[in-house]
């Protein structure tokens, strides 16, 4: 039981304080970036509405917009509560690896395993589905989140075989499972015309990839440490 509350209260520690650190750097580094993408999403939904009712006696119909969290507090109150679970849930993997060590980690380790995560879980996916701003055309939710999963999936067996097996049959099959999801292909966005700049879009990718690879390698450092300072004091 004492392990299983260190793997909770490590990954809760480490998980807040990750979380509140990626949060700042979310707000000067991507949301700016959205909020940029927002102006031209809400123009270009304006003029097709407007175009789409002009002259016809449904111009008075009232539209029912979807709930949005309003601007300031809000969005950032739900911006870092997001982050914080997030981190708390990959912080419990990242514990949970160590616990089944059952030797002592240090931040090395963490770090290489804080690095392991950002390839399962950003690098590997996002080479076939990389961030989107808002504004612009997607493929259907659902194949999207088949795909990203499936991608996540095969790539974490594949790391799995390359760290715990030294045999070359491990390493061949390894780098089976990372390409097949690539081979099938993510889905793709219809074609479709967008307002979003493709400077602002690359840079966007550019920010969060790099804020992911800042999350990761932060959590496997924060977890191991905590993780060893619980389980000593344990």
């Amino acid at each position: 039981m004492h392990v299983f509350r260190s793997i909770v209260f490590a990954a809760s520690l480490a998980g807040l304080i990750v979380g509140a650190l990626i949060s700042v750097v979310q707000f000067f580094g991507t949301v700016p970036l959205i909020q940029k993408s927002e102006v031209f999403e809400k123009a270009a939904a304006d003029a097709q509405h407007n175009a789409s009712h002009s002259g016809s006696a449904q111009a008075d119909h009232h539209h029912e917009a979807e709930w949005e969290p309003e601007e300031g507090f809000q969005r950032n109150a739900l911006t870092v509560a997001a982050n914080m679970l997030t981190a708390i849930g990959f912080g419990l993997l990242l514990t949970g690896i160590y616990a089944l060590r059952q030797r002592p980690v240090d931040w090395r380790e963490g770090l290489f395993w804080g690095l392991a995560g950002f390839v399962v879980f950003v690098a590997a996916p996002g080479l076939g589905l990389p961030p989107e701003l808002p504004g612009l055309p997607v493929a259907d939710l659902a194949e999207r989140q088949i795909w990203w999963i499936g991608a996540a999936a095969l790539t974490a067996a594949a790391l799995c075989l390359l760290i715990l097996r030294s045999e070359p049959w491990a390493a061949v099959l390894g780098l089976i499972l990372v390409i097949i999801p690539h081979l099938l292909g993510a889905p793709v966005a219809p074609e479709s015309h967008t307002d979003v700049p493709a400077a602002l879009s690359h840079r966007f990718v550019v920010t969060v990839v790099l804020t992911g690879l800042l999350f990761w390698s932060l959590l496997g450092v924060a977890t191991s440490l905590a993780f060893g300072r619980v389980s000593r004091q344990s």
